[in-house]
C-alpha cells in the first residue's frame, strides 16, 4: 500500500490533463480517478473509469503506457512519469475483490435489439456501454469464451486469466445475452441476423496472419503467431532454435512464451532500429532478461529446408531517410547475407481480416478491411463494424476506443430510426 500511496501523491492532479486528452485512447479522467483513489473513495474512482471504459484492470496491465498515457504526462518532461497503469490496476483490482458494479443508466430501449459478433475488447465495449443505454443486447461469439485476444493472444504472465474472465463478468452482469460456438458463415449467417435485430455490430477482429511472400514460407516448421496464441497449437520446443519475425508485442509474446516452453535459442528478428520497435519497451526489457536475442536491422530473405525448416537467409539494413517517408525506412544491404540454423519460424507481423470476409456482401477497402465511414457504418445501413476487422489501430485500449464509439454511433442510428 505504501508503493501506492507513494504513486498516487506523486501525481499533480493538471488541469490541462494531457495523459487523458492527448495520450488515453479512451479520455479516461485520469486525474479524477487518481484524486478518489488518493482520498481512499475506491468505488467512486472506478465508477470515474467505467464513464469511459469497462476494462481497467486489463488496460492497467497491457496498455503500452509509455506510447499512451504515460509518455504525454507532464511529469515525465523532467522525471519519471506517474505510474497510471498500475494505478488503473490497482483500482482495477479492489474492484473485482469489492465486486463493484457498473453503473446502467437507462432502461428505456429494452424494445430495440442489437446483435454484436466477436467477443473480443471491441464487441465487449460496445456491448457494456449499448447495455448501459438500455438495448437488448446478444453478443455472438465462435469459441466457448469471451475474450478474444484477452484470453488467447496475451500470455498469463501478462494478464491473469481470471482477470479477464472477472472483468468480462462484470459486462455480462449488465444484462448481455451470450450465443456460444457462433461462427459468420459456418453456423451464424448476416441476412438471417438483419431479420431479427434493429442494428448489427461487427467486431470479429483480424485473425489471418500476414505473410511476408519469402521463398520458403511454405515449409513445415513456419507458424504464423496470432494462430499460435490463438489456438495454443505449440509445437515441441525443447532444445530448439526459433526465430520470430516482427518487432510488435504480438512477437514479444511469442518470443516469451516459446523461451518458457523449454526453447533452446530464440531469436527476435527485425528489420527496423530498436527505437523503432512498435513493441512496448518494458516488454522488450523483461524479453532480454529472459535470455531472447534480438537480431535488429536484419531483414529475412528466404527460409531453407528440404522439407521442414532447415536455416533462414537474412540481410543486414542500413537506415536511409527517403523523400516522403515521416521516419527512416530500412535498406537492404548489398551482399550482407549470412544464414543460420533455425528449427521454426514464427511470422508475428501483423494480421488481416479473413478470407471469408469478402463474402459478407459489405464493402472492404483497398487492404482487404471492412470500410467504415466516421459513424462507424458499412456499406449496409443496418451494419457498424469496428476494431481490427475495419483496420483501426491495435492496441486493447484502441479496440475498447472503438467499440464504445459504435455503441454512441448505434445509438444516435436508432434514435434517428424512431
Amino acid at each position: 500500500m505504501e508503493k501506492i500511496e507513494e504513486k498516487l501523491e506523486y501525481c499533480l492532479n493538471c488541469p490541462v490533463k494531457p495523459c487523458a486528452n492527448k495520450g488515453c485512447p479512451l479520455g479516461n479522467n485520469i486525474p479524477g480517478f487518481i484524486k478518489a483513489v488518493k482520498e481512499k473513495e475506491y468505488e467512486k474512482a472506478y465508477q470515474i473509469l467505467s464513464e469511459t471504459t469497462v476494462l481497467p484492470a486489463i488496460c492497467g496491465r497491457v496498455c503500452p503506457h509509455s506510447k499512451q498515457c504515460e509518455g504525454s504526462c507532464v511529469r515525465g518532461i523532467k522525471s519519471d512519469p506517474v505510474s497510471i497503469g498500475d494505478i488503473e490496476t490497482y483500482i482495477g483490482d479492489i474492484s473485482l475483490k469489492e465486486n463493484y458494479k457498473i453503473a446502467n443508466k437507462n432502461t428505456s430501449n429494452q424494445d430495440k435489439k442489437i446483435a454484436v459478433i466477436g467477443g473480443g475488447p471491441t464487441g465487449l465495449t460496445a456491448s457494456a456501454f449499448l447495455l448501459k443505454k438500455g438495448y437488448s443486447v446478444t453478443l455472438y461469439e465462435k469459441h466457448d469464451y469471451l475474450g478474444g485476444l484477452l484470453m488467447h493472444g496475451i500470455p498469463d504472465f501478462r494478464l491473469p486469466k481470471n482477470v479477464v474472465k472477472e472483468t468480462i463478468q462484470k459486462i455480462v452482469d449488465l444484462g448481455l445475452k451470450i450465443e456460444y460456438k457462433k461462427e459468420l458463415e459456418k453456423n451464424l449467417l448476416l441476412e438471417e441476423l438483419e431479420k431479427q435485430y434493429d442494428a448489427i455490430f461487427l467486431a470479429i477482429g483480424a485473425n489471418q496472419n500476414t505473410t511476408m511472400g519469402v521463398e520458403g514460407e511454405e515449409l513445415e516448421g513456419v507458424y504464423g503467431g496470432n494462430q499460435l496464441l490463438e489456438y495454443n497449437t505449440h509445437p515441441n520446443y525443447k532444445n530448439k532454435k526459433v526465430a520470430i519475425i516482427g518487432g510488435g508485442n504480438v512477437a514479444m509474446d511469442c518470443a516469451r512464451t516459446i523461451k518458457k516452453l523449454g526453447a533452446k535459442d530464440v531469436k527476435v528478428i527485425y528489420r527496423r532500429a530498436e527505437e523503432q520497435m512498435p513493441a512496448e519497451k518494458k516488454e522488450v526489457k523483461e524479453a532480454k532478461e529472459e535470455g531472447i536475442e534480438f537480431l535488429f536491422q536484419n531483414n529475412i530473405v528466404k527460409i531453407i529446408g528440404k522439407d521442414k525448416v532447415e536455416k533462414v537467409e537474412l540481410i543486414k539494413t542500413e537506415l536511409i531517410q527517403k523523400e516522403g517517408e515521416t521516419r527512416k525506412v530500412p535498406v537492404n544491404i548489398p551482399d550482407s547475407n549470412y544464414t543460420l540454423d533455425i528449427d521454426y519460424i514464427v511470422m508475428a507481423l501483423g494480421s488481416i481480416p479473413e478470407k471469408f470476409v469478402k463474402n459478407l456482401g459489405i464493402e472492404l477497402n483497398k487492404w482487404g478491411y471492412i470500410q467504415i465511414d466516421e459513424k462507424n457504418r458499412t456499406s449496409n445501413e443496418k451494419i457498424f463494424a469496428g476494431g481490427d476487422l475495419a483496420g483501426e489501430k491495435g492496441t486493447v485500449a484502441w479496440a475498447a476506443r472503438s467499440g464504445r464509439n459504435a455503441a454512441e454511433n448505434i445509438d444516435e442510428y436508432l434514435i434517428q430510426k424512431k
